[in-house]
């Protein structure tokens, strides 16, 4: 029994210590709101300190599907393989709706987004 009770205890405590270290170790993740209007996006600058971060889009009446493009800056954005893939939403977002990207970790450095969708200029994002 006591043999047992020993197995237990510390299988217990291994578990709880992997359990903390992974919860200290992940990363809180945040969201970046980005709304669109007909051409544009209404955020033209974002500043945000390095992490995980989700997208929301929300499509402000635009009348048609629209979406998210992410790229590092200084790379050819018309190029897919260009993308930061994980900023994409995870569907085309519909008129007067909010999407939602997979979570994007952002390392320090500029990035350009943008809509083919609902065709915009790029935008600046810089990650400090």
């Amino acid at each position: 029994m006591k043999k047992v009770l020993s197995i237990l205890v510390i299988v217990l405590a291994f578990s709880f210590s992997a359990n903390a270290q992974d919860k200290m170790m992940k990363q809180p993740v945040k969201k970046i709101a980005l709304e669109q209007t007909t051409g544009e996006f209404t955020q033209k600058s974002i500043t945000v300190s390095e992490g995980t971060y989700v997208f929301d889009v929300a499509n402000n009446n635009v009348g048609k599907d629209v979406g998210l493009v992410l790229v590092k800056k200084g790379k050819d954005a018309s190029k897919p393989e260009n993308h930061i893939q994980t900023a994409y939403v995870t569907a085309a977002v519909k008129n007067n709706t909010v999407g939602h990207s997979k979570e994007t970790k952002l390392e320090k450095g500029e990035y350009v987004y943008f809509c083919p969708l609902n065709p915009t200029p790029q935008y600046s994002l810089i990650v400090e």
